[in-house]
């Protein structure tokens, strides 16, 4: 691992060519944020075990390889490659990125209704910066994330949706990002911002994947602004590379009486760190938090949440579940705080985690901070193997060891699938987990 001096000089001289190599036309706003990210990045450093929130997380593997920037490389994307990450026809609007970078020709954005925009941040800072200076990098807070401010600081593209009040879109919007190889370790910074205005209704899907086994970092963040009375409906699908980095924080600022729900599935990817922060700030909201994460190998994923009821007479729900196999390594760390005032809070938070060999590892750790004395508030964990009973059943009714383990591992999976509203994410996703479940005996029975 390079000394931290060293490891700053990396980035700092690449902050520096990249600074270089922005348009012009760009507000300064944009390079006063950038900036300041840089330097609370420098200054900050990447986290290491003796920090509580990356206790069990070693960043080390990220922070020795020295990554650069990863330009627009098509490598032979095309739009049969996408049909692999789609579902197949994919019938919603379609914003592909390449290694972060918008890809005009592979999208296939429809049309939307009138003052509603569906593009990438980019284009959108040259064209319509007021807009967006409102709320980029106004929820997902740099000063005590590394990985945000490092994002930040490298602020070039990525999606812009922007829902007019008083909008319902029919569609799902996909926001697909593929990493494609060059064979050099490199890394791309997408930054998501989507607004949705007053009493509206939309569903975003956003997919992270890998064309091949290369070594990669995507370092992610998505802004989400949910309008008084809207309805967000937003999953996340990682499937990076198995050799890949993967490190991404999903923000949600909630206005007065807006529902939002987000699944977060993560399948690929050597070492993972999803952060998902949910602020609900305003009475009447509601907030659903579902994930699952199928690792095998000597994969690492990490979920850490928080749920921030800021105001009172709110709802949580989130519900995390864990498939690990061989020497994986799982960790679930789930926040709920009720700040002072936040009467009549309705929260609840599950974490249940199947290990599927005796090498399997996961450390969950749910926690609740209330200040407030009129709530209801609930958590729990749970950390099992499949039941030797049930599987003595299954087979007493002739079925063989093998397909009974599948079964009632792709049950404990399907409880969180089951809940996608998008049916082609749903039945790709069954697909995935059919073709990924274990095949041999690991476990005595």
């Amino acid at each position: 691992m390079p000394g931290v001096t060293e490891e700053k000089d990396l980035y700092l001289s690449s902050f520096t060519q990249f600074e270089k190599t922005q348009p012009q036309r760009e507000p300064l706003w944009v390079h006063d944020v950038r900036k300041a990210a840089i330097a609370r990045f420098l200054k900050l450093g990447f986290p290491s075990t003796h920090n509580e929130d990356w206790r069990f997380t070693n960043v080390a593997p990220i922070a020795k390889v020295p990554f650069r920037l990863a330009g627009f490389q098509p490598n032979g994307v095309t739009g049969k490659t996408l049909e692999r990450f789609t579902g197949g026809n994919w019938a919603g609007h379609l914003l592909v990125f390449l290694n972060g970078h918008f890809s005009q020709e592979l999208s296939s954005p429809r049309s939307l209704s009138q003052g509603a925009q569906l593009g990438n941040l980019a284009t959108a800072l040259q064209n319509d910066p007021t807009r967006l200076e409102a709320h980029l990098s106004r929820y997902a807070s740099y000063h005590d994330h590394p990985f945000v401010a490092l994002n930040t600081a490298f602020i070039s593209d990525g999606a812009f949706v922007y829902i007019p009040k008083d909008s319902i879109v029919d569609a799902p919007i996909h926001l697909l990002f593929i990493a494609t190889a060059s064979g050099k370790p490199e890394v791309s910074h997408p930054r998501n911002l989507i607004v949705a205005g007053a009493n509206t209704q939309v569903k975003i899907v956003e997919s992270y994947v890998g064309l091949d086994k290369a070594v990669y970092f995507t370092n992610a963040v998505t802004e989400i602004v949910a309008g008084e009375n809207s309805v967000i409906d937003h999953y996340k699908l990682q499937r990076e590379s198995v050799q890949a980095f993967h490190v991404a924080t999903l923000q949600i600022q909630q206005a007065r009486s807006t529902t939002f729900s987000t699944c977060s599935i993560s399948m690929g990817g050597a070492l993972v760190r999803n952060d998902v922060n949910a602020v609900l700030d305003g009475e009447g909201c509601e907030s659903v938090l579902n994930g699952l994460y199928l690792v095998t190998g000597q994969q690492h994923v990490d979920n850490h949440t928080q749920i921030d009821h800021a105001k009172p007479h709110c709802s949580s729900r989130e519900f995390y579940k864990g498939i690990l196999d061989e020497k994986a390594r799982g960790v679930f760390n789930g926040r709920i705080i009720v700040r002072p005032g936040a009467q009549k809070t309705d929260s609840k938070q599950t974490n249940k985690n199947l290990l599927l060999s005796e090498g399997a590892l996961v450390n969950t750790n749910p926690q609740l901070e209330i200040y407030a004395d009129d709530v209801k508030c609930t958590h729990g964990a749970t950390i099992g193997q499949l039941s030797a009973d049930v599987i003595f059943y299954l087979r007493s009714r002739g079925i063989n060891l093998e397909t009974a383990r599948n079964l009632l591992t792709y049950a404990f999976a399907s409880d969180i699938t089951s809940r996608i509203k998008i049916e082609s994410i749903r039945t790709e996703l069954e697909n995935i987990l059919f073709s990924r479940l274990p095949q041999n005996e690991r476990l005595t029975l």
